[in-house]
């Protein structure tokens, strides 16, 4: 039976890995001949649509939908797993996380839209803006942040913990200079997943962040990100052998900050 359960296993594990495989061929296939000088112009054209704006736009994105999203996930995990007692409450919190992780994009879409864009109704009047569009972003991989770092927290063995505290450390000295360091690494791999799904996504910042192609010169400006750019090339069909080359950058931008990742989490782990 068991010789049977790692059969499968090797079977759908080279499945996955052989669908993969095929998709970045397909991707490299398609894109790499139709990469040009004109790809890396820094001021984008309808001649020339250029990615480097929406790169820029991409990693304005990530790091302003991390600002907003990373502490209130954190001090939500450390709440759950070191505060709260009320078990009831702790499930609510729990159970409304699972339900905003399963949420699909266009919901999120509909939601920052009516509250960040426009100005009706409880609406904030943000306008299609790099900000309404991290906004809604941060809401979409909080779930993702509060329950890994929840889980990364429990994991941390106790007795440290307790030790801390014998020796007269606060509670709060003991979370960050003994808790916290030591569930670090399940804390950058919720970081890393956020991460992805904020350079993948592109529903929710069509409807919220708008599709301007130029560099987004304050908060309230409309950009677009990447994956959006790729999107509004492919489906205009003017320029689909760009939105492919498009394609490869984006594939190469994620693979360098998974590299990028894994040399940062090594550091600070030691």
């Amino acid at each position: 039976m068991s010789k049977t359960y790692k059969a499968l296993i090797m079977i759908f594990t080279s499945l996955a890995l052989a669908m993969s495989g095929i998709i970045i061929a397909y991707i490299l296939f398609k894109g790499v001949a139709n990469i040009s000088p004109d790809l890396f112009k820094l001021k984008y054209t309808s001649e020339n649509v250029s990615i480097i704006p929406a790169l820029i736009s991409t990693f304005f994105t990530i790091v302003l939908s991390l600002l907003i999203a990373l502490p209130i996930g954190i001090f939500t995990a450390i709440y759950l797993s070191q505060y709260a007692k009320n078990k009831v409450f702790i499930r609510v919190v729990r159970f409304s996380t699972e339900i905003l992780s399963s949420i699909p994009s266009i919901v999120y879409a509909l939601f920052g839209y009516l509250f960040f864009v426009t100005s009706t109704g409880l609406g904030l009047g943000m306008g299609f803006s790099l900000i309404a569009g991290c906004f809604t972003v941060a809401i979409m991989v909080l779930p993702t942040i509060i329950r890994t770092t929840e889980e990364a927290i429990l994991t941390v063995n106790p007795l440290q913990a307790h030790a801390s505290l014998a020796l007269g450390a606060t509670k709060i000295q003991t979370i960050f200079k003994v808790v916290l360091p030591e569930a670090m690494d399940g804390i950058l791999g919720g970081i890393f997943l956020s991460t992805g799904r904020i350079v993948g996504e592109s529903a929710a910042l069509i409807y919220t962040m708008g599709t301007d192609a130029q560099i987004p010169k304050s908060l309230f400006n409309s950009a677009r990100t990447m994956s959006v750019h790729m999107y509004v090339l492919a489906s205009e069909g003017f320029h689909v052998k760009e939105a492919y080359a498009t394609a490869v950058i984006l594939l190469v931008f994620v693979m360098g900050l998974n590299f990028l990742s894994v040399k940062i989490s090594k550091k600070l782990l030691g």
